[in-house]
């Protein structure tokens, strides 16, 4: 029998601009946890204990503001963010009226 792993994403993020577009598509999704799940990828390809050390939270306390069905506060998603040299940014949508 074939035994597969379980596919991490963060293994493929490399560098900045596939973090970027990943997040990027992922924040399109109307559920929340897409998008938690993605930055906690990115997260993880940076490495958790230094973005836990760079935005002040303990690495217990990323994990589980990471894990999908977290209700992730504005102030630290803008923490972790921050930490992965990053910041939110709005443009007008495409399908704007």
């Amino acid at each position: 029998m074939t035994e597969f792993t379980k596919f991490d994403a963060s293994e493929y993020l490399k560098d900045e601009s596939e973090m970027l577009e990943y997040l990027s598509v992922a924040m399109e999704d109307e559920n929340p946890d897409v998008f938690i799940t993605a930055l906690g990828h990115v997260a993880k390809a940076r490495g958790m204990a230094q973005v836990a050390e760079a935005s002040g939270l303990g690495r217990e306390s990323l994990y589980k503001a990471l894990k999908p069905g977290s209700k992730l506060r504005y102030e630290t998603m803008h923490k972790i963010i921050h930490a992965l040299g990053f910041q939110l940014v709005l443009k007008p949508s495409l399908d704007a009226a």
